[in-house]
């Protein structure tokens, strides 16, 4: 065998020439095309020869790379490989480093990942929800996956999610499926950095769906709760009584029939007071489309009074922030109890279709539902601007009304096709 410590400190100084130089022993400093320099140990294994690289020569001395050859030789005397030695211990490295990662600094780093491609503002609240500890009001809420929050990562198993969804899947069966869907989201994206390996718990066909019931047989869909509309003169009489940007929000939100997140995210610029007109990017709508809201006078008479200091027509307590999406129903709340704000939405269909002529189709559009029917689709490309303005205006006129009509007292308003 020959020799070895041939190079020196000047001789690896002046290699400038790309090639390999020699130690011996199988040690080499490489020196590529592009004039950096690296270590490299050359050995045989198996009649194949192999290479093995030691790091690069601004990082590794000539001792250092000598005692790491030393050591690859003592593996491959051992009948070891050497680079599937360093493989092994590499891998192991990441399992000890997935070990320490929580499920829920995984969940976290998911939702920074990705919050900047959801639109909705209440679809971000909801992620960051279920993964934290909620307030509402004087109430304390844990999160839906408090059972695996603090648990590494890579020891999350079935019967763990099963600990987590089973008190919520038959009591919110909805709301159950959403966390189950997001937790089998963050278990994939720990899969893919390499935090955990193996099939997803959390996965449903094939899977949970063996030991969980359909969420849709659990119980029926319940239908938010709604103020009946004979009593919706005397709600609005209460809330223009009372102030606060919460209060003109809600006001705002019921006389435009539109969802939370649409009219929180509302911003000035958006509007045009002379035509009467809120203009509703596609990004904030849930059909993902642009739509235009028809303005009554009193819609516009609830904003005038807001301050135009910010970005959003609704502020929230944080600075450039628009307001919670839990601001208009804890308003409402002491209120009414039982009812949601996005139930006025079916209080106005329910006006609608029962008080006025106005056509399903203009109700429909107003309420900025998607259309079902592809052929009806492709034939309605208007807006009904016009048909809409008059059926917001009975709208508003009607939540006026100083004195609640009889139920069975029938009016028909304006607003044949």
């Amino acid at each position: 065998m020959r020799s070895g410590n041939r190079l020196t400190a000047l001789t690896i100084k002046n290699a400038d020439k790309p090639g390999l130089y020699g130690d011996g022993h199988g040690l080499y400093l490489q020196v590529s095309a592009f004039g950096t320099k690296s270590w490299l140990f050359r050995f045989m294994r198996n009649g194949v020869a192999r290479k093995m690289g030691l790091g690069a020569l601004h990082t590794v001395s000539l001792g250092d790379a000598r005692k790491r050859a030393a050591a690859a030789r003592l593996a491959v005397h051992d009948g070891e490989d050497p680079i599937e030695m360093r493989a092994a211990a590499r891998a192991a490295t990441r399992v000890e480093k997935a070990k320490a990662i929580t499920f829920k600094e995984c969940a976290e780093a998911y939702i920074k990942a990705n919050e900047s491609t959801w639109k909705n503002l209440k679809h971000r609240d909801q992620w960051h929800a279920t993964f934290n500890q909620t307030k509402r009001g004087k109430k304390t809420f844990p999160a839906a996956t408090a059972a695996i929050n603090d648990l590494p990562v890579v020891a999350i198993d079935t019967g763990l999610i099963l600990k987590a969804l089973e008190p919520i899947w038959h009591k919110t069966p909805e709301t159950a499926s959403r966390v189950r869907g997001r937790i089998e989201a963050v278990l994939n994206w720990a899969a893919v950095r390499n935090y955990r390996s193996g099939e997803n718990p959390a996965r449903w066909r094939g899977h949970l769906d063996n030991v969980l019931p359909l969420p849709g047989k659990v119980q029926r869909v319940k239908h938010h709760p709604a103020v009946p509309y004979a009593e919706m003169p005397a709600f609005m009489a209460d809330l223009r009584s009372r102030e606060g940007v919460s209060a003109r929000a809600l006001e705002f939100t019921i006389l435009t029939a539109v969802r939370t997140c649409e009219s929180i995210g509302a911003t000035w610029k958006e509007f045009d007071l002379d035509a009467k007109v809120w203009t509703i990017p596609a990004d904030r709508m849930k059909a993902g489309k642009e739509h235009r809201v028809p303005l009554s006078d009193r819609t516009i008479v609830a904003i005038a009074s807001l301050p135009r200091e910010g970005k959003y027509v609704f502020p929230g307590a944080k600075a450039d922030k628009p307001l919670s999406n839990m601001a208009m129903l804890e308003l409402l709340r002491g209120m009414r109890q039982g009812t949601t704000v996005h139930g006025f939405r079916s209080t106005f269909r329910d006006w609608a279709a029962e008080r006025t002529a106005h056509p399903n189709h203009v109700v429909e559009m107003s309420l900025a539902h998607a259309i079902g029917d592809k052929v009806e689709a492709a034939y309605r490309r208007g807006e009904l601007l016009e048909k809409r303005h008059r059926l917001m205006d009975d709208w508003a006129t009607y939540c006026e009304r100083s004195v609640v009509a009889r139920a069975d007292n029938v009016v028909t308003m304006r607003g044949t096709a």
